[in-house]
């Protein structure tokens, strides 16, 4: 009971004592970290900012949600664009009309949404994500460094 307790103290802390909160400049890029884990999809949005003449990149927002019984049997690859797709649903007030990176663990994300003949996954991913394509670059970064998404993704 005594360690419930002492845990729960732990994340009341984490919570009252948030991240840094700025100002948004919106001429600097946004930051999109997505990943797919088992049965889960994470995406974490942070955005660049200057502060003391340095850039520093905060945090927006944090989102996860478990995956549907019919996307149970996706590809990884998949489930990664599935995570972009959906990311982008979820959090278009922030991101429309905006630049931003887009950052995953999966090399293969900017090959499947740039394939000519794609399956209907892949497709419904390519066209839900057709109006941001001018102000998003995809970045890959290693997964042992892709930490951000990469922990919401595994909570499920």
């Amino acid at each position: 009971m005594q360690e419930n307790i002492q845990e729960y103290d732990k994340i009341k802390y984490a919570f009252y004592n948030a991240p840094l909160s700025l100002m948004s400049n919106w001429k600097l890029p946004f930051k999109m970290y997505i990943d797919a884990c088992g049965k889960v999809l994470g995406a974490a949005i942070h955005k660049v900012q200057i502060v003391n003449e340095k850039p520093y990149e905060g945090p927006v927002c944090f989102i996860s949600r478990k995956i549907k019984p019919t996307e149970d049997r996706y590809a990884e690859s998949q489930m990664k664009c599935l995570s972009l797709a959906w990311a982008l649903k979820k959090i278009h007030y922030y991101l429309y009309g905006s630049v931003f990176v887009v950052i995953t663990d999966c090399n293969a994300v900017k090959s499947l949404l740039n394939m000519k003949t794609p399956n209907r996954h892949i497709l419904r991913c390519q066209i839900s994500i057709q109006e941001y394509r001018g102000n998003m670059n995809i970045v890959h970064q290693a997964g042992n460094i892709h930490k951000n998404a990469d922990g919401l993704s595994r909570w499920g």
